[in-house]
């Protein structure tokens, strides 16, 4: 199969300003639709060892792969299939990540390098498997299947990496957030001035817009107390919900070529 029936048949929207923003829209929810489940529903905390990270884990992982199975077969892209499937990766993110980190008391330090490992696991197979990571080769079953599973531990960890920053660095997640932007508009510069490889520039950017919309979304509804502003947890997954609805309407949302310079 040649490269421009690839891009022609790839299920993954056209990477825009669009596509980022509305990414880190879906990150930022991820984070408070997530926190409203585990911790407004189900009462769970930084301290406490009942179920509710486990059992919003378990909620949100059954939405995951309903919602990855719906792209699987869909025939063509399709952007409500693939951003529904976007955030129910980073809300089962969030759930995964605070449950690995508080209830079963890994840690921040430690839940992100046996994450990080995960990842890097993920894509080496990816590689191995296909010859390339280039989401411009998401067309069949097989890639689409290595594609979500290297997401899901991308925002697993994404959310790690947000609250060992906010939290254990004492950064705030204000601060927090100011650091990944930082190291974005950092890859985003590597991008356009030098010869790094877009392929490697792509998958480490769609990973930090991660942990910046955690920290984001903690922002948003932790309590003034932790350097939060304290919105409902309810209200703030409200009002990104329909931000992220008015942007993938308005905003053009078509397949097509994701970054492949210098794959090799």
């Amino acid at each position: 199969m040649n490269d421009t029936i690839k891009i022609a048949l790839s299920k993954v929207p056209e990477v825009t300003l669009g596509f980022w923003v509305i990414k880190i829209i879906a990150t930022t929810l991820g984070e408070t639709g997530g926190d409203a489940l585990t911790m407004s529903v189900f009462h769970a905390d930084a301290h406490a060892q009942n179920g509710g990270y486990l059992i919003g884990t378990g909620i949100f992982l059954v939405v995951f792969i309903a919602a990855v199975a719906a792209q699987i077969v869909a025939n063509t892209f399709n952007p409500w299939n693939y951003w529904i499937a976007i955030v129910a990766s980073t809300t089962v993110g969030t759930t995964m990540a605070d449950f690995a980190d508080r209830s079963l008391g890994i840690g921040y330090a430690g839940g992100s390098a046996i994450l990080l490992a995960l990842l890097a696991l993920a894509l080496a197979t990816w590689r191995l498997s296909e010859g390339s990571v280039s989401v411009n080769t998401v067309s069949t079953p097989r890639v689409e299947a290595f594609y979500w599973v290297t997401i899901l531990f991308s925002q697993t960890l994404g959310t790690a990496l947000g609250d060992w920053m906010a939290d254990t660095n004492a950064l705030g997640f204000g601060e927090g957030a100011l650091v990944f932007a930082a190291a974005i508009a950092v890859v985003a510069m590597l991008y356009y001035a030098s010869n790094v490889s877009h392929v490697l520039l792509f998958w480490i950017a769609f990973i930090l817009t991660r942990p910046l919309g955690a920290t984001l979304g903690d922002l948003l509804d932790k309590p003034h107390a932790l350097g939060g502003l304290a919105l409902s947890r309810v209200y703030a997954t409200i009002v990104l919900v329909v931000s992220m609805l008015a942007l993938i309407i308005v905003l053009p949302q078509r397949a097509g070529a994701h970054p492949t310079y210098a794959d090799n």
